[in-house]
């Protein structure tokens, strides 16, 4: 890769709770620390990193203990747990890259800001929210549950969850701190779990909204409003693939706009898994994007030099 780029690294929540562990405090920055060795080499090559990060493990565990302590204190909303988790997980992701860079002779500023994402009150998954989150419920806890004024459905074969809206974000609303932050130098940590989602009154006002936004999307949106040259997409496997775990399946070094679309029409992608991922890789090239690179967390340095993930342009 040639020149130094402004990058946008997409990294799962599920990379700093990793599934079978406990999800402690000391697991989990021995996991943040083993998932920056990318962004290092990023760092060290000279690009400008912004770092984005999921969170559904750590908003689930919020819930549980919401549940838990529901008797004593008030439950805090969804939102809240969303800039609760971005202040946490920012501040994990910060000191364990601050010293990762510092070994190697690397004195960098990092900044995590709790970022709030624009959503349209009016959007359809508002009218129908089907994203589950937290934990588990039994069918007798569901008339309690839904007394509260959640939507409790079915998680076919698993139980009874809460399900929330999961909107489309519209706009960022720190997106002048956060390209003023890069531009200057600074490595930025920004729309962790997707944004604190809000929208706008007829005065300009800002009000939250009991929902969460998809990571992917909001990191997509975010890297075209501060105009970076790559969106870097970690997951679970190094490169895409169609017909997923079936005797033909076929794994992709580079796919195109119109593969995307065409596989997506398809059913190709599940949207419980790479579908929200290559959505967000469309509309980011859609939008003026120049790239983006799916693959999992081990393989991102040989990605982004050609080397190893799915490789997706116009």
């Amino acid at each position: 890769m040639d020149g130094r780029r402004t990058i946008v690294v997409a990294l799962g929540g599920n990379a700093i709770i990793e599934e079978g562990t406990q999800g402690t405090i000391t697991e989990q920055f021995a996991n943040t620390r083993k998932s920056l060795k990318a962004i290092v080499g990023m760092i060290m090559e000279g690009h400008k990193v912004i770092l984005t990060h999921g969170n559904g493990p750590q908003v689930g565990v919020h819930l549980i203990q919401n549940e838990a302590a529901s008797v004593q204190v008030p439950p805090s909303p969804l939102g809240v747990i969303v800039a609760d988790t971005q202040g946490s997980m920012g501040y994990m992701i910060a000191q364990s890259l601050y010293n990762a860079l510092l070994k190697q002779g690397i004195v960098k500023q990092i900044v995590t800001i709790v970022t709030q994402v624009e959503v349209d009150p009016a959007d359809s998954s508002m009218l129908n929210p089907t994203k589950y989150v937290g934990p588990f419920y039994k069918a007798e806890q569901v008339e309690k549950l839904r007394a509260r004024g959640w939507i409790i459905k079915e998680d076919p074969g698993r139980g009874y969850r809460r399900v929330v809206p999961s909107p489309m974000p519209l706009d960022v609303i720190e997106k002048d701190i956060i390209k003023d932050l890069v531009d200057g130098g600074k490595i930025v940590i920004a729309v962790g779990g997707g944004g604190v989602p809000v929208y706008r009154e007829a005065d300009g006002s800002l009000e939250g909204v009991d929902a969460v936004i998809d990571k992917d999307r909001a990191s997509s949106l975010l890297a075209n409003l501060v105009g970076a040259d790559e969106l870097l997409i970690l997951t679970g496997v190094e490169r895409v693939a169609i017909n997923f775990k079936k005797p033909d399946q076929r794994f992709f070094d580079r796919l195109s706009l119109s593969d995307c679309e065409l596989y997506l029409a398809e059913g190709q992608f599940p949207k419980g898994s790479m579908g929200p991922k290559i959505e967000a890789a469309c509309d980011f090239i859609r939008r003026g994007g120049e790239k983006v690179i799916i693959t999992s967390l081990e393989n991102a340095n040989e990605a982004l030099h050609g080397k190893a993930g799915t490789l997706i342009t116009a």
